[in-house]
């Protein structure tokens, strides 16, 4: 009966992280990862958790204790940044995050003894560099992705400098934040353990807003002022790193630092590029044919491979290469461009914008829509039957064939998708 229990607590866990259009396949992996951030106890009352944030009241509620029982287990599950907490009109609110991005990055975030921080390394690197079902469901489903690349702003011109919007600047985002948080780096503190790492800088991660407040009052990220924050982007364009930030325009959680060896973002950019994993910038490099003299910088830089040498077809010296871009898979980071020392790249405009979502409940919305989880936003109470059954309705209507789907998913758009906003907010 135990075991069944402990089985039972986790696979309910699973449950409600699928709950959530960015969620974590089932997997002996995946059980395995949750037994080393989880409790038994604490799999079982996280699960009984809503999607949309919630007070301690409410969550004393579900779980049939008092308040005072209630708030001690969510200020423990907060100090390990399993729950974010954030302040609404003067009282607290809590939320679980998703996997990604979310409470597997912070349990990285900073260096720990509460948790074997190596065995979580390697059961992270199996998941989600060796079994792939984690990676394509969190950056192929749907056309909604979880992050975006922000230009790198040290190669733009003065004409392109008035193309660029202010959401679409990573120095923005710092200055504009009301928290900054900066913590290791998840990916190259993982590979670190895996004995893969590059030597990119580690403390570089960068949180913002209510996520960074959380992270920032339980020691998971320690905060920045502006001028250090713009510094550490510095650092990160010298290091020819990637800025991979959340996909919205608004309020943006957390920018990345990534470079091609650890990220999962660029690894997932590269090993599923047909599927558009990454939202690019709105840029597109331009090589100069007659001035390239095939160095190679711009191929080893590029985080996606997107960069290839190829002959030249000078007659006059026929091993001479030139530079060329797959535009299918080019992310427009701009990193080619620095790397140029003959001025044959510049970046030019994209001739149709990439659509950003305003923020990330909308983002959280569409991407439900596209993933069929829409129901779970909807009726996120999982005790009313007729919540229960209009749940299963929408579920039905979300699964049919692509041209019905597609129909149903127009109108919940055009005609719900604002009220929803409203109500998820």
């Amino acid at each position: 009966m135990a075991h069944h229990t402990i089985k039972s607590s986790y696979t309910d866990l699973v449950n409600r992280l699928n709950r959530f259009p960015q969620g974590a396949p089932p997997s002996r992996l995946l059980n395995q990862i949750l037994n080393l951030l989880f409790s038994e106890n604490e799999a079982r009352l996280v699960s009984l958790l809503p999607i949309k944030p919630f007070t301690a009241k409410k969550a004393g509620r579900i779980w049939k204790k008092d308040l005072t029982a209630t708030q001690k287990i969510l200020d423990a599950l907060c100090s390990r940044a399993i729950l974010v907490d954030m302040e609404y009109e003067g009282e607290s609110h809590y939320a679980l995050p998703p996997p990604m991005a979310g409470f597997f990055e912070f349990s990285l975030m900073r260096i720990r003894n509460d948790i074997d921080q190596k065995a979580l390394s390697e059961l992270f690197y199996q998941y989600l560099n060796v079994e792939e079902d984690f990676i394509k469901k969190l950056f192929t489903l749907g056309d909604t992705q979880l992050g975006r690349v922000f230009v790198h702003e040290p190669v733009l011109s003065n004409e392109n400098a008035l193309h660029v919007l202010d959401y679409e600047r990573a120095s923005q985002v710092i200055k504009t934040a009301s928290h900054r948080g900066i913590g290791t780096c998840y990916c190259r503190h993982k590979m670190r353990h895996m004995d893969k790492a590059c030597d990119g800088p580690m403390d570089i991660c960068m949180t913002f807003n209510t996520s960074a407040r959380s992270l920032i009052k339980y020691g998971h990220a320690r905060s920045v002022d502006v001028a250090e924050g713009l510094d550490l982007l510095d650092l990160a364009y010298e290091s020819n790193l990637v800025q991979f930030g959340e996909n919205v325009r608004q309020e943006v959680n957390f920018i990345c630092n990534c470079c091609g060896c650890c990220c999962e973002a660029m690894i997932a950019a590269r090993r599923f590029a047909i599927f558009t994993p990454v939202h690019t910038t709105n840029f597109i490099p331009r090589i100069d044919p007659f001035t390239c003299n095939g160095c190679g910088n711009c191929v080893t830089i590029c985080p996606v491979e997107a960069m290839a040498l190829v002959s030249a077809n000078d007659g006059h010296h026929p091993r001479k290469k030139k530079a060329r871009l797959n535009k299918d898979i080019c992310l427009g980071c701009g990193l080619c461009v620095r790397s140029c020392t003959q001025n044959s790249l510049c970046l030019d405009a994209l001739p149709q914008r990439v659509i950003t979502p305003l923020d990330s409940t909308y983002r959280i919305v569409l991407m439900a829509i596209e993933r069929g989880s829409l129901q779970h936003l909807i009726f996120d109470n999982r005790v009313l039957f007729s919540h229960r059954a209009l749940a299963a309705v929408l579920g039905v209507i979300l699964k049919l064939p692509p041209v019905k789907k597609a129909l149903a998913s127009k109108q919940l758009q055009s005609r719900y998708l604002e009220t929803m906003i409203n109500f998820l907010n």
